[in-house]
């Protein structure tokens, strides 16, 4: 279970840095969010991953989208923020950098071929339950502008 000493940082922790996306369609002015889930889990979590030399924040979560959501039509709307947490294996410190991109894309084809990612659809105000209790906490506290997507400029 996660709880609040995954969110406390070890002394001399070795660190990592990731970013990721908050991936939403809308659709008769629904807001929708697109959530994967690994074969061996059955919450959800946002798509993101470790930025590799050379990328980008933005260009690392554009390629973590793609491998374990599939989506590859991608705009960028804005930073939603990082958070700091311990990793899944308790053994680094990372640093997860969060975008929010709009989409077109219904259907995806997850790239990753070490993980069986399965990608569903939510409505913003219907999130199931996910993994990592800052990934909600992050849609929850940027709602204003995920929802703000669905108003016609």
């Amino acid at each position: 279970m996660i709880d609040e000493n995954w969110y406390q940082k070890p002394e001399g922790m070795p660190e990592s840095t990731s970013a990721g996306g908050v991936v939403v369609r809308v659709t008769g002015g629904q807001v929708w969010i697109a959530l994967v889930r690994d074969s061996e889990h059955q919450d959800y979590i946002l798509p993101k991953g470790t930025v590799e030399p050379g990328e980008t924040l933005e260009t690392a979560a554009r390629r973590e989208i793609e491998e374990e959501a599939g989506f590859t039509d991608l705009v960028l709307v804005s930073k939603l923020g990082a958070v700091e947490r311990l990793n899944y294996t308790r053994k680094k410190w990372k640093t997860v950098h969060y975008f929010l991109f709009l989409t077109r894309q219904t259907e995806s084809r997850p790239t990753d071929p070490n993980h069986a990612y399965q990608v569903d659809w939510y409505p913003v105000e219907q999130l199931p339950a996910m993994f990592w209790p800052d990934q909600k906490k992050l849609i929850e506290d940027n709602l204003d502008k995920i929802t703000n997507l669905s108003t016609p400029k």
